[in-house]
């Protein structure tokens, strides 16, 4: 079944559970065909049912969905997972703090026109996103600024225009701008010292969210799957897939670590997949973990995480003794 209407590119609804292997008989608009803003498929990605299906009500509803989480546990990567699958284009934003107001809206600039400097307005992201079938996810959504939290506030109205002041014109979004974001802390600011920079949002920003989902870790088995999925030479042998075990055990330890206030730094899907892929590379998984992980964090930490792997691995690391004093 498709269907297109006047100036718009063609869709057609497919089903969830194909498409997505989730028990749901929700069916979703895909797009026929593909630009080159469509983000490219991982097929070794593992969708959490909650939160794609939320996802997926953004899509096909038009609601403003944010996916809250901590860092690592791919809330962005899970939106540009659904958005390949429907074909549908997206672009990340992250509200870090050397996004502006001005990227956002837009802002005059000099060109030159018959050899001759003139003044020229250049769009900024969102009004270039509005106006054509575009996914626009705002990454670290706590961490932006308030001049920039104020310019999107009206973006979340679900018809809303967008109002450009210096050029006297209202941008009225096209029937397929979609709009999330991802956050940390959902809005409640460095509670507990995990998160510097982020922001306590107002009730009535937040409150313009349609749906809010929240995203943890993977299960252990799936996220197995993924890294021998992604290292197919560590995972040949049955005791490669124990490693790869124990190294997600390893993970789950540091993120335990990290949500107690531990320590200040995690191990992500992403970080496992790297140290897998850099055992493959120096046959050493103590060697790999120190270069994948360890000399990431800070050496006041490096004691408690060294502790992570000896209980895991059964294997001392150099780290272990750091913090010995000497003649102990």
């Amino acid at each position: 079944m498709s269907h297109q209407t006047p100036g718009l590119a063609a869709q057609e609804l497919v089903s969830v559970r194909e498409i997505f292997g989730i028990d749901s008989e929700a069916r979703a608009p895909r797009f026929l065909e593909a630009t080159e803003h469509v983000p490219a498929i991982d097929p070794a990605y593992r969708f959490n049912p909650d939160v794609t299906l939320a996802i997926l009500a953004g899509f096909t509803h038009n609601s403003r969905v944010m996916v809250q989480g901590l860092h690592g546990t791919g809330k962005s990567t899970h939106i540009e997972q659904v958005a390949a699958r429907l074909n549908w284009p997206l672009m990340r934003v992250n509200l870090d703090g050397h996004i502006s107001r001005l990227d956002l809206v837009g802002k005059d600039t000099v060109v030159i026109q018959d050899g001759a400097p003139a003044t020229q307005f250049q769009e900024g992201v969102v009004p270039w996103a509005m106006i054509q079938p575009m996914a626009l996810v705002f990454d670290e959504y706590d961490a932006g600024r308030p001049d920039v939290m104020f310019v999107i506030q009206r973006l979340l109205e679900r018809d809303g225009g967008f109002t450009l002041p210096d050029q006297n014109r209202v941008i009225r979004p096209h029937p397929h701008f979609r709009l999330f974001a991802t956050a940390n802390t959902v809005g409640l600011g460095n509670l507990n010292g995990l998160y510097h920079g982020v922001q306590r949002l107002n009730h009535a920003q937040l409150d313009r969210w349609n749906i809010v989902a929240a995203l943890d870790y993977l299960p252990v088995a799936d996220e197995v799957g993924i890294v021998a999925a992604r290292v197919p030479d560590l995972a040949q042998k049955p005791s490669g897939m124990e490693l790869i075990r124990s190294m997600v055990q390893v993970a789950n330890l540091t993120r335990d670590g990290f949500a107690a206030g531990d320590i200040s730094t995690l191990m992500s899907p992403r970080t496992v997949i790297t140290w897998a892929e850099n055992i493959s590379i120096f046959r050493d998984p103590a060697l790999a973990f120190r270069l994948s992980f360890i000399n990431k964090c800070d050496e006041a930490e490096r004691f408690i995480i060294s502790e992570y792997y000896q209980r895991v691995m059964a294997c001392e690391l150099e780290e272990s003794y750091a913090l010995v004093p000497a003649g102990a």
